[in-house]
């Protein structure tokens, strides 16, 4: 089973898609657009394109569990997904993923300047790991 994961941000979103077991992380990028709906639309075509069964899209939730902006935005970006596309959605939730991916490129020696558009592919490939995880433990 084919899963997509969607780390939203403003300007580039990461997207990670797992093996066709569903037990790694197969490949991850970066999409640059602003534009919500353009960026719906690509992804629907993205996960079209390699046989996507399900869609987990990053919620970033505050450090007490509460929501803020962010996760209002990732809410309705899961609406606009849904009126797009049969895949389903769910929302997962993405506490630190970005920070985790910072602290990654950084170990491997990556300086900040030149990782931004990696960061959010492997911020998405750390929502789809944990996604993945959760998945096979049970």
């Amino acid at each position: 089973m084919r899963i997509m994961a969607i780390d939203l941000g403003d300007a580039r979103t990461g997207l990670a898609v797992c093996d066709p077991l569903g037990l790694l992380c197969g490949e991850a990028w970066t999409v640059k657009e602003w534009n919500t709906e353009r960026l719906a639309d690509r992804i629907c075509e993205e996960a079209q394109a390699r046989g996507v069964e399900t869609l987990v899209l990053g919620l970033p939730r505050n450090m007490d569990g509460t929501e803020g902006p962010r996760a209002e935005k990732s809410r309705a970006f899961s609406e606009l997904l849904a009126e797009r596309t049969e895949i389903p959605v769910v929302l997962w939730d993405e506490r630190r993923s970005s920070v985790e991916a910072h602290q990654i490129l950084h170990f491997n020696g990556k300086r900040e300047k030149k990782h931004r558009e990696s960061v959010d592919a492997v911020a998405a490939s750390l929502i789809l790991e944990s996604y993945l995880g959760s998945r096979n433990r049970s």
